[in-house]
């Protein structure tokens, strides 16, 4: 794995989806559950090539599910490298690394919560609030295709809580 992604929703630079849809049985063996904006859960995707490369693939492109995880922690430590890319919330930068022993360590986490807004007829759904009930049992009668359809519906969830109020025009924001 040549590049890591730590996402707190699911889409990623502009649509992308590097978590992807996991099976029904593959949410089962790995203990995994779908990505949620508000389930307080990063979710660590690996790739084996280039991250620019990945944008220009399109965006059906899914990497490897490492974990889901309330924090990541990296540490960097002396190498034959000096520097790392580095990119969060569209800004990147360029990451000194040590040259002696020292360590430089990076902790990503969920600090807080914010309000997001979305239009009366968005289809967003917060971890609170599923469109459809989503029941696992040991007798599974519901198919993969069911659930693949309540998953792409979902988008990426903004509650309802957080919809604009019927009270504020919105008209002249463009």
């Amino acid at each position: 794995i040549t590049s890591i992604i730590c996402l707190n929703l699911p889409s990623f630079s502009g649509g992308m989806n590097p978590w992807g849809i996991p099976s029904i049985r593959r949410m089962r063996d790995r203990d995994l559950t779908p990505s949620y904006v508000d389930d307080g859960l990063l979710e660590i995707v690996g790739f084996r090539d280039d991250l620019l490369g990945l944008l220009q693939l399109g965006p059906s492109r899914q990497g490897t599910r490492i974990a889901q995880a309330h924090r990541i922690r990296f540490e960097f430590h002396k190498g034959a490298w000096d520097h790392t890319f580095m990119k969060m919330d569209g800004e990147s930068w360029k990451q000194p690394l040590p040259v002696d022993d020292d360590t430089i360590v990076i902790e990503i986490s969920h600090h807080g919560q914010i309000n997001v807004l979305a239009t009366h007829d968005c289809v967003s759904r917060s971890v609170f609030d599923p469109p459809f009930p989503i029941v696992f049992s040991d007798e599974d009668d519901s198919s993969e295709e069911d659930f693949l359809e309540v998953e792409v519906r979902r988008k990426f969830g903004a509650a309802p809580t957080f919809r604009i109020p019927d009270s504020v025009d919105i008209s002249h924001l463009s």
